[in-house]
């Protein structure tokens, strides 16, 4: 297998960015210097983190370079003080990131945000987008559900759907790959096998799907509380979840397939 440095991760307000690291190595796809790229808005601080400190422990990734545009200069553990005994670099503004020894970027950016700033990277680099912006095939359908054009449909033709346990073959060769959302991920795995050994139809399925409030990220917001939300649950876009197209064209591509 062929060997991978990683390289980059960055954070923007209160998310992480980092730009060059090199220290141990791993095999991925073909096999390059690894750049990570998480969140740069509050909302996704969640997945950042998680991403960062993933990385961080893994014997073979070592973070070089994290961005932040308002925290530039700081260190990560300044603003996330779990990470300090982690061996991380300070972070950097997004245009002074340098992706000359990245070879993968994994990309946090908020919904919407993701287009041009893949865009905008070396073509050379392997690039795994956490964001919704590419998981939709359907440019109309993106625009539909999210309420605004995609202004990349190039790369959202070449994007790949992250769901390993289905597409990993295609994942292997992929040079951007779309993460899927996490009740789609949670949807699509349990019913897909039994879609495909014809044991239920698309009009025989009710999903009852239920996530933690992390999932809403780390902006403030009453409803999110602990005292609003401790012990109990509530309903949110029960006719018209962002999560349903995506679910809609996995299970459909799984009945045709």
């Amino acid at each position: 297998m062929s060997s991978l440095a990683f390289s980059s991760i960055s954070l923007d307000g209160q998310c992480i960015w980092k730009n060059e690291v090199k220290r141990s190595q791993l095999s991925w796809g073909y096999g390059r210097n690894m750049s990570v790229r998480p969140s740069k808005t509050n909302s996704q601080n969640s997945v950042n983190i998680g991403i960062v400190r993933l990385l961080a422990n893994h014997p073979q990734f070592h973070i070089t370079v994290m961005t932040a545009d308002r925290k530039a200069g700081q260190s990560m553990s300044s603003s996330f003080p779990h990470l300090i005994k982690q061996d991380l670099p300070d972070m950097v503004t997004v245009k002074d990131a340098d992706f000359s020894n990245v070879d993968a970027v994994f990309c946090c950016l908020p919904h919407g945000t993701t287009q041009e700033i893949i865009r905008g990277l070396p073509k050379r680099l392997k690039i795994v987008d956490l964001s919704a912006d590419f998981r939709l095939r359907n440019i109309d359908e993106y625009q539909e559900w999210d309420g605004q054009p995609h202004s990349a449909p190039d790369l959202q033709k070449e994007a790949v759907y992250g769901l390993t346990e289905i597409y990993r073959k295609e994942i292997l060769n992929a040079r951007l790959v779309a993460n899927p959302g996490c009740y789609p991920t949670t949807i699509q795995l349990p019913l897909i096998p039994l879609i495909k050994a014809n044991l239920i139809g698309l009009r025989d399925i009710i999903i009852d799907a239920k996530s933690g409030v992390s999932g809403a990220g780390r902006g403030a917001n009453e409803a999110n509380l602990y005292t609003e939300i401790a012990e109990g649950f509530f309903s949110y876009g029960i006719t018209r979840h962002r999560h349903v197209p995506e679910i809609e064209q996995g299970l459909s591509d799984t009945s045709k397939s």
